[in-house]
């Protein structure tokens, strides 16, 4: 099991990135897919056709999103935090997530990068 912690800088304040992460119509605008998301505690969500899925863990509005990632019959929760600050540029996003599976380490980083937060600067920069 790995971890992985990183910061991004999306050109958006952080209520439109908190949105952005947990309106499934906002979702959809910036992914191109259908999202299933709330943010009520305890619900789960779907997102990229199924390729992320989880249980939604708990929420502060405009600042901190907190999620358990499936990862098969995993014994650790796999943990994704995500903490939002206001920056100069629009928001710091801090990004911690626990417990990565050896095998899946690689293309979740990558993800993060490319898909996940990479789309989300791409489609506030416009």
């Amino acid at each position: 099991m790995k971890d992985y912690k990183k910061y991004y800088i999306v050109p958006a304040s952080p209520e439109e990135v908190y949105l952005a992460l947990t309106n499934p119509a906002t979702i959809h605008l910036w992914t191109g897919e259908e999202a299933e998301m709330s943010t009520e505690p305890g619900s789960e969500f779907s997102l990229w056709e199924g390729s992320i899925s989880g249980k939604n863990l708990e929420f502060e509005e405009g600042r901190k999103i907190v999620q358990q990632w499936y990862f098969g019959d995993q014994k650790e929760e796999s943990i994704v935090t995500i903490k939002l600050h206001p920056h100069k540029n629009g928001t710091s996003v801090e990004l911690r997530h626990t417990n990565i599976p050896d095998d899946d380490y690689d293309d979740i980083t990558q993800g993060w990068d490319g898909a996940y937060f990479g789309a989300l600067q791409e489609f506030y920069e416009g």
